[in-house]
């Protein structure tokens, strides 16, 4: 048995090492790797689409692109080529974190069922509850966000 868990152990260590290096918790990502070896960001939904449209499209993994060790799924391959010629500008904010949660110095997941693309950006949220209180304050909460996640950006989700 000790010697089945030392194995698996050591599998799982070298997998990490093979991974694409990414910095402790600076994205929202899928816990799995994608075809592309990199983790899904943003469940999947095309980001270019979302805020060109503000329409939550499922992408596909056959319009994949890699930013910074994270794989991004697109709809079609006009959105892929968007993407890829301007990555920074269909980023979601606060690495795909959500955006209450970044305001009080926290790393919640991101789900873009709650969202709002805002000045051209794209904010996720935790919950509809969360996204509830956001709206509340939509302009403070992301001013709040923008000055925290200067400050917890590099740090895991963890220890937060």
């Amino acid at each position: 048995m000790f010697k089945q868990i030392t194995l698996v152990s050591a599998i799982a260590l070298s997998a990490l090492a093979a991974s694409p290096a990414i910095a402790a918790d600076e994205y929202n990502v899928s816990s799995g790797l994608t075809a592309a070896s990199a983790p899904l960001a943003l469940h999947g939904v095309d980001t270019v689409a979302f805020i060109k449209t503000g329409n939550r499209i499922q992408g596909a993994a056959k319009f994949a692109a890699v930013h910074d060790g994270v794989a991004y799924y697109f709809a079609t391959q006009a959105n892929l080529d968007t993407f890829k010629a301007n990555p920074s500008g269909y980023l979601p904010q606060n690495g795909g974190f959500c955006t209450f949660g970044v305001s009080v110095s926290k790393k919640f997941d991101g789900n873009p069922r709650w969202a709002d693309v805002r000045n051209g950006k794209l904010y996720v949220f935790l919950s509809e509850e969360i996204f509830a209180a956001y709206q509340k304050d939509p302009a403070g909460t992301i001013a709040k966000a923008e000055k925290n996640w200067k400050q917890i950006r590099h740090t895991a989700a963890r220890e937060l």
